[in-house]
């Protein structure tokens, strides 16, 4: 069976999967499928899961936050900020569901400083509007 080699990194990881068989992923187009040989290919994945099979490993899926995949050469190469790989469905979910939380929290706590960081910039336009400095 043809294989192709996966090469999965972040701004922290970096991982190379050697005889990886088929791998399924999801873009803005839908779910789609690579085998070995495929034809040159680059898309913008979307946050989730993805799974490769390996040739004598089984089935393993990768979890991140979406991501951009370019196959050449029969090397399919994934960038994304983070990622989890494991080969339990169950395990990586769980991990999965953790980080988009940790995330939407992260993003409203960002938010919440953005909005009292603008309420204190009008505040102090307002008073120095009131003691005649020009803005």
């Amino acid at each position: 069976m043809k294989t192709f080699a996966l090469h999965i990194q972040s701004a922290t990881q970096y991982k190379c999967v050697e005889d990886v068989v088929s791998f399924v992923g999801v873009d803005l187009s839908g779910s789609f499928g690579i085998l070995a040989n495929h034809g040159r290919v680059m898309t913008g994945l979307n946050y989730g899961l993805a799974r490769y099979r390996v040739q004598y490993g089984g089935i393993h899926y990768l979890a991140f936050p979406g991501g951009i995949l370019y196959f050449v050469d029969n090397h399919l190469q994934i960038s994304t900020r983070r990622f989890i790989v494991d080969a339990d469905y169950q395990r990586i979910s769980a991990g999965l569901l953790e980080q988009l939380l940790a995330e939407e929290t992260e993003l409203k706590r960002i938010k919440d400083s953005l909005g009292q960081l603008e309420q204190e910039m009008f505040r102090r336009l307002w008073q120095m509007g009131r003691s005649g400095i020009r803005v």
